[in-house]
């Protein structure tokens, strides 16, 4: 199981009603192509092996058999497979009837888990035949046929409540709910997920009427991410009578909230999907919700431990991985979180105005995309408060490395949000400084480029006191992440309006921005920013244009903010980041490339948590923040060694 993914299937057969020998040939034919495709584990629908229709049939001695029949042929003839399916079938246990979801594996029946809740308005009037299991768990002869005397399928099982683990994965462990389960308030997958399932799986027949579709694909997300889980849903399809009813055959698979693969409805088949069991268990690291249930000797609330075996697979990945995490690619979800991330970002600063009784704020105006961000969210807040815009001061200072191109939009842009502009030209300020320092100014070294940076901090800083104001930082997260911000510089600030917003993402918000104003200057300002290179502008310029390109020293931002996202929020190994990012950077980055850049980015990200350790205040907008204060807290002398061991395996 190579980075914690296991490739796994919902299978919907094309059956006919009762003809238990006919649907157990699709099932088995559907199983063995699970098997070609390493499929470690593979979901039918509910009551698949009769077919889900067959009313009072079920109460029928001639079909009951003829279903555990069929179950016994099944384990049979997929008993080289190598995976674990669940199949549904009526099963009969002292008397009642049970809707049961058997588990088969390596041919063997080690498992009936009973349907608990049965609907009342089902138009297949399921109460009229099957008795709903409450809680416990007894031992039951599978299924003990006339025509069968092999005895490992005469061998004593556990019926009821019960977890599924795999004695080869740790990660793997499986709880099992049936249709209705899942629709009512409290499902079962909430308990077995906080006793340790890691998978869910739903063997369902779920009749399809307008707009049911859309409702189911809302509830497996949200049961997925509310239980920090798999989740493969089986429908019923093909073949299930259609005198009242008609079933689509809607599979759904998803993990955490985020569905990872879907059928076309009014289809058989498989339909699959690659779960990643380590994102699962770093999701719950996080909290104290979820057990571990990989014991042999589990019985943890009121659940049965039953082991299962599947050979770990290393299997060539399908799945996507999108290359811009942060930034939604749904172009209206885009809108909408733009919005939101505005609105956020102005609150936080209006909160902290208020609070201080504050009237001014004061901006280092670069003409660049990160203070322009900060422009915009002080406008929105002031503009929130019933402030006077002029109480916005902007201050661009030109020195070694400005250019006309970013001084000119740092004006243009001042002007068009009708805030205060002041031009200060520090140059000789910080010849001075050299002087004093004893720098040669011919050396264009850290100490030439960190002294314009500090000096504008410097006189930034003291404009505040001097007018009552307060500074907004302009850095983002991808700065924070790479350090890429100099110490006392351009780090500090009384208020960091961007620290929770990703280079990726900050393009979007201006490009938001520049798309809803209705001040045509304005847009053409912020359009031209949007086209200037990323650069702090400290070493002069060649031939007028900007010579420091940010992307070209510390690597494209779009790569940093991918191993940010899933190095901090997701605790993906370098190995697997390397992984997935080779696959969602196909054609554009090589592995060479991907693997250079992720090398930066960790010793960065290692070596610069000094400045992330004494930052200002800054809203979270998001699911990763660096603060000290809040999600992230991490020694400052804490060694790289191990990720970089990871990388060069």
């Amino acid at each position: 199981m190579k980075d914690g993914f296991i490739r796994v299937a919902a299978a919907t057969p094309n059956i006919k009603v009762a003809d238990c020998n006919y649907n157990a040939d699709r099932i088995i034919e559907l199983i063995r192509q699970a098997a070609e495709e390493d499929v470690s584990i593979v979901v039918f629908p509910e009551l698949c092996i009769t077919g889900y229709t067959c009313g009072d049939l079920f109460l029928q001695k001639v079909l009951l058999d003829g279903a555990k029949k069929a179950l016994v042929r099944i384990a049979q003839e997929t008993s080289d497979c190598g995976l674990l399916a669940f199949v549904g079938l009526p099963f009969e246990v002292d008397g009642k009837l049970y809707n049961c979801a058997a588990a088969i594996n390596n041919g063997n029946i080690i498992g009936f888990v009973p349907k608990k809740n049965i609907p009342a308005y089902s138009e297949f009037y399921e109460t009229r035949h099957f008795t709903p299991w409450r809680e416990g768990n007894i031992a039951v002869k599978d299924v003990d046929t006339a025509d069968d005397d092999d005895e490992r399928y005469r061998s004593y099982t556990c019926f009821g409540d019960m977890l599924f683990w795999c004695g080869e994965i740790p990660e793997l462990v499986i709880g099992v709910e049936i249709c209705e389960d899942f629709w009512i308030p409290e499902p079962p997958s909430g308990g077995l997920a906080t006793a340790g399932a890691t998978v869910i799986c739903n063997l369902s027949a779920s009749d399809e009427v307008i707009g049911k579709s859309e409702y189911r694909e809302q509830l497996v997300k949200s049961q997925s991410a509310r239980c920090v889980c798999g989740y493969i849903y089986a429908d019923a399809g093909m073949g299930e009578s259609t005198q009242d009813l008609i079933f689509s055959g809607h599979n759904l698979i998803a993990e955490n909230g985020t569905i990872i693969g879907e059928s076309r409805k009014f289809t058989t088949g498989l339909t699959f999907g690659e779960i990643d069991l380590h994102r699962i268990i770093s999701e719950r690291r996080r909290m104290n919700t979820f057990g571990a249930g990989n014991s042999p000797n589990l019985k943890r609330n009121g659940y049965d431990s039953c082991e299962f075996s599947v050979t770990p697979k290393d299997i060539e990945l399908k799945r996507s991985f999108p290359p811009m995490p942060f930034v939604p690619t749904n172009k209206d979800d885009l809108n909408s979180r733009c919005e939101e991330i505005l609105t956020m970002q102005a609150v936080g600063l209006a909160t902290r105005l208020r609070h201080i009784g504050c009237k001014n704020a004061v901006i280092g105006l670069s003409g660049g995309l990160d203070s322009t961000l900060a422009l915009i969210v002080a406008v929105h807040a002031f503009d929130m408060l019933g402030l006077d815009r002029k109480g916005i001061l902007t201050v661009t200072m030109p020195c070694f490395g400005t250019t006309k191109r970013t001084k000119n939009n740092a004006m243009s842009l001042a002007e068009a949000y009708g805030v205060v502009l002041k031009e200060i030209d520090i140059t000789a300020s910080v010849r001075l400084h050299f002087a004093d320092i004893g720098q040669d100014e011919s050396v264009t070294d850290v100490t030439f480029e960190n002294g314009q940076a500090r000096e504008r901090t410097q006189v930034i800083m003291d404009i505040a006191n001097k007018t009552g104001g307060i500074v907004i930082g302009t850095g983002d997260l991808s700065e924070l992440a790479l350090g890429w911000a100099t110490y006392n510089g351009d780090h500090m600030s009384m208020y960091g309006v961007n620290a929770g917003v990703p280079k990726t993402l900050v393009r979007h918000l201006v490009s938001y921005e520049s798309a809803n104003t209705e001040d045509k200057q304005l847009s053409e300002v912020l359009n031209d920013i949007l086209a200037t290179p990323v650069s702090h502008e400290l070493l002069p310029p060649t031939e007028g244009e900007i010579s420091q390109k940010t992307e070209d020293i510390v690597g494209p931002y779009e790569l940093h903010d991918f191993f940010l996202y899933y190095m901090v929020r997701c605790g993906f190994p370098p190995q697997k980041i390397l992984r997935i990012a080779e696959q969602s950077f196909a054609g554009r980055f090589d592995r060479d490339t991907v693997k250079k850049w992720l090398t930066v980015f960790l010793k960065r990200f290692f070596s610069q948590q000094f400045k992330r350790s004494c930052l200002p205040d800054g809203p979270k907008v998001g699911s990763v923040t660096l603060s000290p204060r809040g999600d992230w807290r991490m020694p400052s002398d804490a060694c790289v060694k191990l990720w970089l061991d990871d990388l060069n395996v």
